[in-house]
């Protein structure tokens, strides 16, 4: 037997809301019928990327990520600027190993990288 990944789950405060954003990160539509409870970007054979359900939780979120998504750019001072103007905040430059990486928070304060490629 084996499995596969076929999407990833994020909680939030307001599932419409934060759909929005990464739909606009990902330049994929939100599925139809969003709300503040549930909210998704699905996958389909023009888009790359898993499927990201967004569900609503009552509590708020108090410490790092466990899990998180690492985005790619050719252009990496651009692609940082987009970000930020789409609601993300900057948290961290790495340089490490020949790899270049920021660290950044959605809206909701879910850290995700975005990788110089």
């Amino acid at each position: 037997m084996t499995n596969s990944v076929i999407g990833l789950s994020v909680d939030c405060a307001d599932a419409a809301k934060l759909a929005q954003f990464w739909a606009d990160v990902l330049g994929r539509p939100v599925s139809p019928q969003p709300t503040a409870e549930f909210a998704a970007i699905d996958a389909s054979e023009s888009t790359q990327g898993p499927r990201l359900a967004f569900h609503q939780v009552p509590e708020a979120k108090t410490v790092k990520n466990r899990l998180h998504l690492d985005l790619i750019s050719s252009d990496f001072a651009a692609e940082s600027e987009r970000l930020l103007s789409l609601g993300a905040t900057q948290v961290n430059d790495v340089e490490q190993g020949g790899a270049r990486w920021t660290t950044f928070r959605d809206p909701e304060g879910n850290e995700f990288d975005l990788v110089a490629g």
